[in-house]
């Protein structure tokens, strides 16, 4: 969660385009919703043209007995059921379609822009630190972090951010029709609620381990490559191609290995809830059907209860694979935000001096100077050294071996 609301926080100079995305993909899933009560009119009326009335009925309010009519949603001198069902199918479609785009691109804008943003802050704050960090942590790593990890965030707040709006919006008001059109029978759907939030929840912190795991071993495989590409004159010095080439391939294949832990903890979160929506569907019709003997509904009325569950069933599906990526996205995020918030071993000291610009020359008083080794311990190759260099001279301090210090 922490992680989520730092990302949140880069959202700041977007909000306006996120928040035109979220009212147009709110009207996507109303007009949605919209077209599958249009199913009963068709199958009522249009279809049954013996049918007496004029009124194309949408649905009842609960609790009263005042009925939604399409005629409210049409221009009056539409008169044939034919005319007013087509022209408002049609305008629907369209509307959606427009809607659906503008929506699209101005989440996918907000999402590129703070992924841009994040990319650039995470980049300042790797190259910034001291060298000893660049010794700590190897290229690829860094690499892998500054590249896949940041890919994988930034398809989660885009195109997955986009879909998962547009859905979520037709969950709302899908499940508004199931009720509108259902009554009582709609409620049956709230047993299966528990298990698919469950069964989401166990999925997705399964598949955030294993993506956290995927990508530390790819990351591997660019350190290989980094080590051998940049140091080939030495792997050709030393006929270390064989050895190599064992070593990459053995990093390959836990990469693999990573990834298939990852696809079989996402790939069982589909078929589960395949299983729940034909569980429900199922028990709608055996219930339904007494419901349509007595005249409880028509059969245009329970087709379109029955499409606008399957609709129903649909974003759920998808909000498991949502859930997935942005647990994958959540994942990659804890590797940025660990470089971003790495401090180096030496700080500024509190109200340091300013020096002044160079001119004469600088003195060292009483200089140290020691290597890092493993654990806490390091090893001082330089201690107690006083000495000036003036301006325009080049100093030089060589070890017994030669090495310089």
């Amino acid at each position: 969660m922490r992680q989520l609301i730092r990302l949140l926080r880069y959202v700041g100079r977007y909000w306006f385009q996120l928040g035109a995305s979220v009212v147009l993909m709110a009207a996507v899933g109303l007009l949605d919703a919209f077209r599958v009560l249009l199913i009963g009119p068709i199958f009522d009326r249009v279809l049954n043209p013996g049918t007496a009335g004029r009124e194309l009925s949408l649905f009842r309010l609960p609790g009263t007995d005042h009925t939604v009519s399409l005629q409210q949603f049409v221009p009056s001198h539409f008169q044939n059921p034919w005319t007013i069902v087509a022209f408002a199918l049609v305008m629907a479609t369209v509307l959606k379609g427009l809607f659906d785009y503008a929506g699209t691109y101005l989440v996918n804008y907000a999402g590129f822009g703070l992924i841009t943003e994040l990319r650039n802050d995470l980049y300042e704050a790797v190259l910034r630190r001291s060298v000893a960090f660049f010794s700590r942590h190897a290229t690829g790593t860094l690499t892998s972090t500054i590249i896949n990890d940041i890919e994988r965030v930034q398809f989660a707040l885009s195109s997955v951010l986009a879909e998962f709006l547009q859905q979520f919006f037709t969950l709302i008001f899908t499940a508004m029709v199931v009720v509108l059109l259902g009554g009582k029978l709609a409620w049956v759907l709230l047993i299966f609620v528990p298990a698919i939030i469950f069964s989401a929840n166990k999925i997705g912190r399964r598949v955030r381990s294993t993506t956290r795991r995927g990508q530390d071993k790819l990351a591997e495989i660019q350190n290989i490559l980094h080590e051998t590409i940049t140091g080939n004159r030495i792997v050709k010095a030393f006929g270390m191609e064989g050895w190599e080439i064992r070593r990459f391939r053995a990093a390959a294949q836990r990469l693999f290995r990573a990834n298939l832990r990852s696809v079989a903890a996402a790939a069982v979160s589909s078929p589960l809830m395949d299983i729940f929506g034909a569980v429900a569907i199922a028990m709608l019709l055996l219930l339904g059907r007494g419901q349509i003997a007595h005249h409880v509904f028509t059969a245009g009325t329970f087709l379109a209860f029955i499409i606008a569950v399957f609709k129903l069933y649909d974003p759920v599906r998808k909000f498991a694979l949502f859930y997935n990526n942005f647990q994958q996205a959540l994942g990659a995020s804890s590797e940025i935000f660990r470089f971003m918030d790495a401090r180096d071993d030496v700080q500024e000291k509190v109200g340091a001096v300013a020096l002044a610009p160079f001119h004469r020359g600088i003195r060292f008083e009483e200089v140290a100077f020691s290597y890092a080794e493993d654990g806490d311990t390091s090893r001082t190759v330089l201690q107690g050294n006083t000495f000036e260099v003036r301006a325009g001279e080049i100093v030089a301090i060589v070890g017994s071996s030669g090495a310089g210090k």
